[in-house]
């Protein structure tokens, strides 16, 4: 919409508290004035595309025969002229200007953002949608209108009831984050669809992002029904829950409480519970107790006709537990049979390629070169500017896991050193929770 007459008054700028009385204004456009004893549908499709189009605006007033017109497709009757209205024995005296009013109902929430927000500064950029929650991560610049935000969302957005705000970053722990209420209801219970599959949660309590949707399928669409899942950071389930609609057998874990309980409950809600064990676990305990059991049972079974995946989704911190790999069936006497395949998330920060800076990430913590195990280094969604968060996949061979390789001494810049040691919890190899195989 380009005619400057259709933006929103200009007086609105920097608004901060929402008046949407603020927003009426009187245009004059032009109107197709049809004689009464024409056919207005037949009128209607041949002008279709010269039509007024707005939100909530309807540009055909049936009862007086008039027809709105964009004012910058039609400004004179010879901008008509493709439709041989004079075959209809419609003429030019058809054509008129007049007055409409325009108010806040008629602006999408975008326009009425470009209009408000400052021009010299980025706009509202996106959002996500979870359920009737629109989730916002607004920049320090947009915060003294996060009131305005808000409302004008919840009027707009077809079924939000709630729009929040990220008020911290993700806790690393529990991946979840403190939110503000912004506009509606506090209610963070939802339900969301993704892949075929049902998921219910609390947004508030648990970690869970739309734009992942189709890197979930992707991963999901590698296995086949004899496959096994280990999923490390398993949240409510976006991996576990199609992956076991599948005919997978998986290992699902979680540290967060919160999320184990929700992955619990999805599970039963797509009716895939028979196919998962579900584990409450630090994902270092997970590592050293259920993975390396599967790999000790699975692994070496020559009966065993599937393949053996291990998802690490928590990008901000998976890479350090492959440290924990190498050697982890040292001392056990067996032939793996199947080598695993891990697919770990990192976010690649810097100006250079990303897929190497990933790909070195992987290697620096795990000890050693795997230009040999790699299947694939794939981009998954940009995060921030100059950083990526991308999926390395790579086999674990039987060298590696029995420590036959020689893993290098890592070289650890101040970012990657203090990860190291906020992340170090002790591992409890006492727990009685046995896995199922």
């Amino acid at each position: 919409m380009l005619c400057p007459d259709l933006h929103p008054p200009a007086t609105v700028r920097g608004m901060k508290q929402l008046d949407r009385s603020a927003f009426a204004k009187s245009i004059k456009v032009p109107h197709l004035l049809v004689p009464k004893d024409k056919n207005l549908n037949d009128v209607c499709r041949s002008i279709k595309k010269y039509l007024l189009k707005m939100e909530r605006y309807k540009p055909v007033i049936t009862e007086e025969y008039k027809i709105t017109l964009h004012p910058l497709a039609v400004q004179k009757w010879e901008d008509l002229a493709e439709l041989d209205l004079e075959k209809m024995d419609i003429d030019k005296e058809a054509l008129v200007w007049q007055e409409i009013q325009l108010s806040y109902e008629n602006w999408k929430y975008d326009e009425i953002f470009k209009a408000v927000l400052p021009a010299d500064k980025e706009a509202l950029s996106s959002f996500s949608k979870i359920g009737h929650i629109i989730h916002l991560n607004l920049k320090d610049h947009l915060l003294p209108y996060k009131e305005l935000i808000g409302q004008v969302i919840c009027d707009k957005i077809a079924d939000c009831r709630t729009v929040v705000n990220k008020s911290l970053s993700i806790d690393n722990t529990y991946r979840n984050f403190q939110m503000e209420l912004l506009c509606g209801e506090p209610d963070y219970r939802v339900s969301v669809k993704e892949n075929g599959c049902m998921f219910e949660f609390d947004f508030s309590k648990v970690y869970w992002n739309p734009r992942l949707s189709t890197e979930h399928e992707k991963v999901v669409k590698m296995l086949n029904k004899s496959d096994m899942l280990l999923d490390l950071y398993a949240g409510v389930g976006p991996f576990t829950v199609p992956a076991a609609r599948r005919g997978c057998k998986v290992l699902a874990n979680d540290l967060n409480p919160d999320s184990y309980q929700a992955l619990v409950n999805n599970c039963a809600l797509n009716k895939v519970s028979k196919n998962v064990t579900c584990h409450n676990k630090d994902a270092v305990d997970f590592i050293k107790q259920e993975v390396k059991q599967v790999l000790l049972v699975k692994g070496a079974d020559e009966n065993f006709e599937g393949e053996i995946h291990i998802t690490m989704n928590l990008p901000a911190m998976a890479v350090e537990h492959l440290v924990h790999f190498p050697g982890l069936l040292k001392g056990e006497d067996m032939v793996l049979r199947k080598k695993p395949l891990v697919h770990v998330y990192c976010f690649a920060k810097g100006m250079e390629d990303k897929k190497q800076i990933a790909r070195e990430l992987v290697e620096r913590w795990l000890g050693m070169d795997v230009e040999d195990k790699l299947k694939d280094i794939a981009f998954v969604r940009n995060v921030a500017p100059n950083k990526d968060m991308m999926r390395v996949s790579f086999y674990l061979t039987e060298d590696l896991l029995m420590g036959r390789t020689v893993v290098k001494k890592r070289q650890l810049n101040d970012e990657e050193s203090q990860l190291e040691n906020s992340s170090k919890r002790p591992c409890n190899l006492n727990d009685d929770n046995k896995t199922s195989l």
